[in-house]
Parts: structure tokens; sequence; C-alpha cells
């Protein structure tokens, strides 16, 4: 296996499929945005001092380039306080399934393969939902 250098790292950064929240207002666009297209929102709250959420990073990525008809965002806690409030973000990492901007599924932890499975019949339930 050949190692690539740096610009094989970059160039993977560039190809998230996961988008970053940075304030309310973009929060409110992305929510709106795939509200109105009928888009399933999942979402991973998470905090950089917090290892267990630093970690499921990569599996998230991995999750949204399975998926690609969700919308996949990440919500800083420290940087977007207010979301977290709002939605009654407790720990660190939860995931958040949304459906018409509302949340219908909350898993706190770092626990991979509930969250694929629960990710899994989520999205499959819009697609049956959009039909």
């Amino acid at each position: 296996m050949e190692v690539e250098g740096q610009g094989h790292v970059e160039e993977q950064q560039n190809k998230s499929r996961v988008v970053k929240v940075d304030s309310v207002e973009s929060w409110d666009f992305y929510v709106s945005q795939a509200t109105n297209q009928g888009c399933p929102i999942v979402v991973h709250f998470t905090a950089a001092w917090c290892m267990p959420s630093v970690a499921m990073n990569p599996f998230f990525e991995e999750l949204a380039s399975s998926y690609p008809d969700a919308l996949f965002l990440t919500v800083d806690v420290d940087e977007v306080k207010e979301v977290a409030t709002k939605l009654e973000i407790k720990a660190m990492p939860t995931f958040c399934l949304m459906k018409d901007g509302a949340p219908v599924d909350k898993l706190v932890g770092a626990n991979p393969e509930e969250i694929r499975k629960r990710i899994d019949s989520f999205v499959h339930s819009f697609r049956v939902y959009t039909a």
C-alpha cells in the first residue's frame, strides 16, 4: 500500500459529506432547506474536549457517505450553544435524527452499531414516506 502525502488527507477533507454548523443562522438555514426538500437530517452534537465524541467523527463521515440522500450536520455544543440548548442536548456525543425540522430520535453515547442501525431504518422510513 502506497502512502500518499498530505495532499490526500486534504482532498478527503474537502470531500466531506458532513456539514459543520457554526452558527444558529446556519443551523436554521440547513434545517429549513432539508425540511423543504423532505430530506432526513442526522446531527452529531460534539465537543472538542470530549474524546468519545471526537472519536466518532470518522465514523460519522463514513455514515454520511453511505447515506447520500440524508443531510449530516455536526454541531460543536460550545460553539453553537443555542442549538444544543434548544434540542436539550445534555451529553456528548448525542446523535439526533430529525424529520420535518423536529427531532424524532435521539441517541446518546458513542455506539457505532446502534447509531448505524437507527440511521438505516430512519433513512429507509423516509424513502417510503417520500415515495
